[in-house]
């Protein structure tokens, strides 16, 4: 009640016509730490825990009837979808107030834009990259709106802390904090967090005692849960050549028919495709309910969508099932999200990670997922979404397929490393393990990026001042005076031309410069590489990444439906396609896997170790499980330290994808060609021999060659502006981000044989 009573009357009596029977512990504890302190805050609760209220019931006491000209909040958030949403939470209560309430980004209406302009106050909900479009392209404006700001709430903090959007955004809280007049305090919201203090420093880098954690005292309700193992035997040997599926090889109508149902009794048919038999289970197991089916890429989200909705058309029953990605059009993706949320039909959303974040999707029945976890906080993240509703439990399950068996079989595949992983994964679950944020590799294009931006925002700025708003706690917090003035002669050289020095020193965009940063896409620090419109009539209906080749008559599977392609426009790239009933899966480009955590590989070989079965797994999964860990005790993994597979070499680290690829890395300065996995590195083309001798090799390799290292990295250029970034930063910034793994590999060396460690 103490909590309560402080908030504005308004406030209050919002909360009694909601019906509230009282304030959630999160609420309450919030409203302390942000109307008592001046300080910032975390809060941290489950999805669905009433996060959003915890953080704007205060706030919103606060900053009512406050006199600056300006905004007074500012809302980050990842997703339009998202910002929607919590737009749609807040205008009811802040129209009370009479606190103004705009979205701010693309989709957003303009002419609630054009007013803040004209008389700004209030809170403004937007994205990193809306947020580089205002100071680029209004300059002026966004000193008016930014520069009075009493909070900025940054949601999803826990996506934020880690990649190249995080890292952008820390940039551009540097910037508003150097132009408002006063020191802005900053909430950060989040339901996964691994990190606690992480999170303090990227919330207040420098002074993270000044952040005050708000975390939920609720108790994690009943988890239901199931891994299914499949065989995948491989899909069935022939397509014909116009694209229609052919499902095996039986009988055809005509001359040989005879002959060709022979030839069936004869040689049994294999089982329908893996992708097949998950759909099954799927259709059988999720119709009449709301659901998420969680798929890794998005040619997979197409192919079950596609394949859930023909079996409703074949059962003659309406399609619940519908495919939810990033390159669907929001008038697609939109009326998806209405449904799951108004629950007045049942509906399965197929989809990548689009729907992970917290948009508010209503109750959810369950939640599956299409191959086992690499990242447990995606994992929790996911589970979230699920068991919301009190006395409702969560239920998840997690498909997961293995190669079958033959004389060819890889070692690697006789381990069965997705189901071993997938019940690692449930036991850090449990263990409430969450992977802590990875330092971004996207550093040197972050700098450049924004070294632009801020010449564009000021009409032109000098060096030394560049670094100063740049440089300091925070995401550049390793750059050196002597690393940007690397940079930025580099990118005023005249073969690059992406800047030019006036005589008083001040740095202006040069030729190649100006319509790079007045571009669109170069609000965005992320890659996103080149998109194909699919257009029907004048309705586009989204964009595909597309890979392979089309043409006139192709056909493509897109939003849940096959499609065939009556024109291409290479110029602009758009497809124009009509309805149709056959074809095939595009390819759309596949997704980068997620890197494992040290605490996951190492879970996974205790699993290996180990002998119970968990009563979560299905019959196949359960046998699946037994196979991998006799292979594990018939190859010794215990002991020793690889593997023959064919003429290559598996020389298993039992460390993280991180600690694994920098190890290639390393046996590339002595001549192997290794690619790293789950376990360690595949070395091609090796014997053990030949791997010891590389290891005394490397043992004595004087300090100065480890330098070296980054001239054996095939991809340095990682990041979307690394093209026009010297080759000596990037390796210079490479060697920094990774030098507690390569001393740690160093350390390895010395203890690492053919045979065994230490």
């Amino acid at each position: 009640m103490d909590a309560y009573d402080r908030l504005d009357p308004q406030i209050r009596r919002w909360i009694r016509e909601q019906g509230w029977a009282g304030l959630r512990d999160i609420q309450a504890d919030a409203i302390g730490a942000i109307m008592e302190g001046d300080g910032d805050v975390v809060i941290s609760a489950a999805t669905a825990a009433g996060k959003t209220e915890a953080a704007f019931l205060p706030i919103l006491t606060l900053v009512n009837g406050r006199k600056p000209a300006g905004l007074s909040v500012l809302y980050v958030g990842p997703l339009k979808a998202l910002i929607n949403d919590q737009f749609k939470r807040l205008d009811e209560l802040c129209e009370r107030m009479e606190v103004p309430v705009v979205r701010w980004h693309g989709d957003a209406p303009q002419s609630a834009k054009s007013r803040t302009l004209k008389q700004p106050s209030g809170i403004a909900l937007i994205t990193p990259e809306s947020i580089e479009a205002m100071l680029i392209r209004r300059p002026s404006d966004a000193v008016r709106l930014l520069s009075e700001l009493d909070f900025i709430v940054v949601d999803e903090l826990h996506y934020f802390m880690a990649g190249a959007r995080g890292l952008h955004l820390a940039s551009l809280l540097k910037r508003i904090d150097a132009m408002a007049t006063r020191p802005v305090r900053r909430v950060g919201l989040s339901a996964t967090i691994g990190d606690l203090d992480a999170a303090r420093a990227w919330l207040r880098p420098g002074a993270p005692e000044r952040v005050t954690l708000v975390e939920s005292r609720g108790r994690s309700g009943e988890l239901q849960l199931q891994i299914r193992g499949y065989v995948d035997h491989g899909d069935p040997p022939s397509e014909d050549p116009d694209g229609d599926e052919v499902h095996g090889e039986g009988p055809v109508e005509g001359e040989g028919a005879e002959e060709a149902d022979d030839e069936q009794v004869a040689r049994p048919m294999p089982p329908p495709p893996v992708n097949a038999r998950i759909a099954d289970h799927l259709f059988a197991t999720l119709r009449g309910q709301n659901n998420l089916v969680f798929a890794p890429a998005r040619n997979l989200v197409e192919t079950l969508a596609d394949g859930l909705r023909s079996r409703s058309e074949d059962a003659g029953l309406p399609n619940e099932f519908f495919p939810h990605h990033g390159s669907l059009s929001k008038d697609l993706r939109e009326p998806l999200e209405i449904r799951l949320k108004e629950e007045h039909l049942p509906t399965t959303a197929v989809c990548t990670s689009t729907l992970e974040l917290g948009i508010d999707i209503g109750s959810i029945a369950s939640v599956a997922q299409i191959g086992a976890p690499r990242s447990i906080a995606a994992l929790r993240q996911r589970l979230g979404r699920t068991g919301r509703r009190e006395g409702s439990p969560s239920v998840l399950r997690i498909y997961v397929s293995e190669a079958a068996i033959e004389d060819t079989t890889s070692m690697l595949d006789r381990l069965r490393p997705g189901i071993v992983r997938g019940v690692a994964a449930i036991r850090l679950l449990a263990k409430r393990f969450v992977e802590p944020p990875a330092a971004s590799a996207e550093l040197a294009t972050g700098l450049l990026h924004q070294t632009l931006s801020i010449i564009a925002e000021k009409g032109g700025a000098r060096a030394d001042a560049i670094f100063r708003t740049l440089s300091g706690p925070g995401p550049f917090a390793s750059v050196t005076s002597a690393d940007f003035v690397a940079l930025v002669r580099h990118v005023a050289s005249k073969e690059v031309r992406l800047v030019e020095q006036a005589s008083d020193g001040t740095l202006m965009l040069g030729e190649r410069g100006e319509p790079l940063v007045q571009a669109k896409e170069f609000y965005a620090l992320f890659e996103s590489g080149p998109e194909w419109k699919l257009v029907v009539g004048a309705k586009p209906l989204g964009t595909i990444p597309l890979t392979n080749v089309v043409a006139v008559g192709n056909l493509v599977v897109f939003a849940g439906r096959r499609w065939q392609i009556e024109g291409v426009d290479e110029r602009r790239k758009v497809l124009q396609v009509v309805p149709h009933k056959g074809g095939r899966v595009p390819m759309f480009d596949r997704r980068q896997s997620e890197a494992s955590h040290d605490v996951l590989v190492a879970e996974m070989r205790e699993v290996y170790r180990s002998d119970d079965i968990p009563a979560f797994l299905d019959a196949t999964a359960k046998e699946l499980l037994a196979e991998g860990r006799q292979a594990y005790r018939l190859l010794k993994l215990d002991v020793v330290s690889t593997g023959s597979d064919g003429s290559d070499l598996n020389l298993f680290l039992w460390r993280g994808t991180e600690f694994s690829a920098v190890f290639a890395v390393v046996l590339a300065m002595v001549g192997l060609n290794a690619e790293p996995h789950d376990f360690g590195v595949t070395i091609a083309d090796a014997t053990e021999a030949r791997l010891d001798a590389a290891l005394a090799k490397l043992r004595s390799l004087p300090m100065a060659e480890w330098d070296r290292l980054p001239d054996f990295i095939t991809n340095i250029q990682a990041g979307k502006f690394d093209e026009d970034v010297p080759i000596e930063l990037l390796k210079r910034f490479w060697l920094r981000r990774n030098k507690a793994l390569i001393d740690d590999v160093r350390t390895s060396l010395r203890s690492w044989t053919s045979h065994g460690r230490g």
